[in-house]
């Protein structure tokens, strides 16, 4: 029987399914040509073993105006449906034992052909582990490498404003991973860079447009940032929670974890710290990870800092700053200066870029 509606719908539609896991759906796969498998289930034919009864019900529920308005979303959207069986699919993918059967993607997939490095951190970062987020993200995409993240607040979003600062035809694509379908955008205040790595590089799911970011498609998200990733750096991270989620599904695929020293005290950089304790390679510049992937670029940066020169006052504040967060008080002590004259310094720091105040904390923005 010819299919009525070219393959791609079909396999959007499968994955479209009520009740879906992603293990599901790769027997669905597996199961054949996916217009057969649509036909099939539709027929009432049970023929994959351990899928409940229940399943089968509410997938044979479905009709095929499902599979109509999924194909209609993702050609008003530009979203590209892929399957293993396609060679735009991420070859780094294809061989891992939980790659999704289906991708959505936007953009161009030439990126997966890049070098890739995973940026991930917490959503609460410090001012300075956002300002190290954007700033490797730029060295690395300098140097022609893709950033792999989730877009997600703090680091995830720095890292790809980072890659999309570098222009030239050189310059490494952003590769985002989202837990939604590509046309719901979240957070919502990131519409503008959804639009700009789609333009510019690529963005991936594994849920069919219209699908929203319900808490369980994160974890699921993590691991294929993960698997996508040659290294996956650690900026800022917490004991618990997403990052740490990545990084185990990293350590399952054998990906060099790397982590980013953070101050001792600091909830932030408390699970990064616990990485680096445990032997993790440390990342202080961007020359760690490209040696991590065996780029040597140590002398051939395309990236500079574009932020005003510091004159010698400034320069010596800043100094004393440290790593962590201080009040304008215990940088005025530490410098000896007055607190109007410290002030002063500070205001010149932060309107150059160099240093951030939140709730009257001040940090050191210094890669």
């Amino acid at each position: 029987m010819t299919a009525r509606y070219p393959q791609w719908s079909y396999a959007a539609a499968l994955a479209s399914l009520p009740l879906l896991t992603h293990r599901r759906l790769r027997w669905l796969m597996q199961a054949g040509e996916p217009s057969d498998v649509w036909r099939q289930i539709h027929e009432g034919d049970r023929f994959l073993n351990g899928v409940d009864e229940a399943v089968w019900r509410a997938w044979a529920s479905t009709s095929d105006s499902l599979l109509i308005s999924v194909a209609e979303r993702c050609i008003d959207r530009e979203i590209d449906v892929l399957t293993m069986n396609n060679s735009s699919y991420p070859a780094s993918l294809v061989g891992d034992p939980e790659a999704p059967a289906v991708v959505f993607v936007r953009g161009n997939t030439e990126a997966f052909r890049h070098r890739r490095v995973g940026i991930i951190g917490t959503r609460a970062a410090t001012s300075r582990g956002k300002h190290f987020a954007h700033t490797i993200g730029a060295q690395l995409a300098a140097s022609g490498v893709a950033v792999v993240s989730g877009l997600a607040r703090g680091i995830d979003v720095e890292s790809h404003a980072g890659a999309l600062s570098v222009m030239g035809e050189t310059a490494g694509p952003p590769i985002a991973v989202v837990a939604s379908g590509l046309d719901v955008v979240y957070p919502r205040e990131h519409a503008r860079i959804w639009e700009d790595v789609a333009m510019r590089g690529v963005l991936l799911s594994e849920s069919p447009p219209g699908v929203h970011p319900e808490p369980f498609r994160f974890p699921m998200r993590n691991r294929i940032i993960a698997a996508l990733s040659e290294v996956l750096v650690v900026v800022e991270s917490r004991s618990t929670g997403g990052s740490m989620s990545t990084v185990r599904e990293a350590m399952k695929r054998d990906v060099a974890v790397m982590a980013v020293p953070g101050s001792p005290g600091l909830r932030q950089s408390e699970g990064s710290n616990d990485l680096l304790r445990d032997g993790c390679a440390p990342v202080t510049s961007v020359d760690d990870v490209l040696l991590a992937l065996n780029l040597d670029h140590r002398h051939a940066h395309q990236w500079c800092d574009t932020r005003e020169v510091l004159l010698t006052d400034e320069a010596a504040l800043l100094h004393v700053m440290g790593r962590g967060p201080r009040s304008m008080e215990e940088i005025a002590m530490l410098t000896t200066k007055s607190v109007v004259t410290t002030a002063v310094l500070l205001g010149r720091l932060q309107a150059k870029g160099w240093v951030a105040n939140t709730d009257g904390w001040w940090e050191a923005l210094v890669a």
